[in-house]
């Protein structure tokens, strides 16, 4: 229910990207930010990871508007998260809260104690509201300051299944 004088919350829904058009969107998004908007890259953000990563998406009304990666490191239970990407125009959504949520619960599911991240210098107060804490210093990736962050996973309940929210508190529902 919407309070009057409010608009309602936008609908996203959260998945694994397993159909090649949503494998497509998924690697379409990290092209727009991380090579056209950012320029963090030259032609491509592709790499090794990839072949092994579990890719996200997120859309909004049938549209695929964010993206994320995560897969496990060489130390048991430990899991890397990265290339976490929302579309210039869908920021205002929320889109990257449930994409973090989501990549954190399926490190979780899949036996994960602890998940890495990256995270751009701009970032770092937004992961430190999703419960992620710094470790070390910032340091420079491709010309833009990062910093080490990590979450434990042992909270990760919520089994990481294609996922309906709303950004009202954050409800999540099983995807019909």
């Amino acid at each position: 229910m919407t309070r009057p004088g409010r608009r309602p919350r936008p609908v996203l829904e959260v998945r694994a990207a397993v159909t090649p058009e949503d494998v497509a969107a998924h690697f379409a998004v990290r092209r727009a930010v991380f090579v056209e908007e950012q320029g963090i890259f030259e032609q491509s953000d592709r790499d090794a990871w990839d072949d092994v990563a579990i890719h996200v998406v997120v859309s909004h009304e049938g549209t695929v508007v964010g993206a994320v990666r995560l897969y496990e490191l060489d130390k048991p239970g430990l899991w890397k998260g990265d290339r976490l990407a929302v579309l210039h125009d869908a920021r205002r959504l929320g889109a990257g809260a449930p994409l973090v949520r989501f990549a954190v619960a399926t490190a979780g599911e899949r036996g994960g104690s602890r998940m890495i991240a990256q995270i751009q210098e701009r970032n770092v107060a937004f992961f430190a509201h999703l419960g992620w804490t710094a470790v070390g210093v910032p340091e420079e990736y491709r010309q833009v300051t990062h910093q080490l962050m990590e979450i434990r996973l042992s909270g990760a309940v919520e089994p990481a299944r294609d996922w309906v929210l709303t950004l009202a508190g954050d409800p999540i529902f099983p995807a019909p």
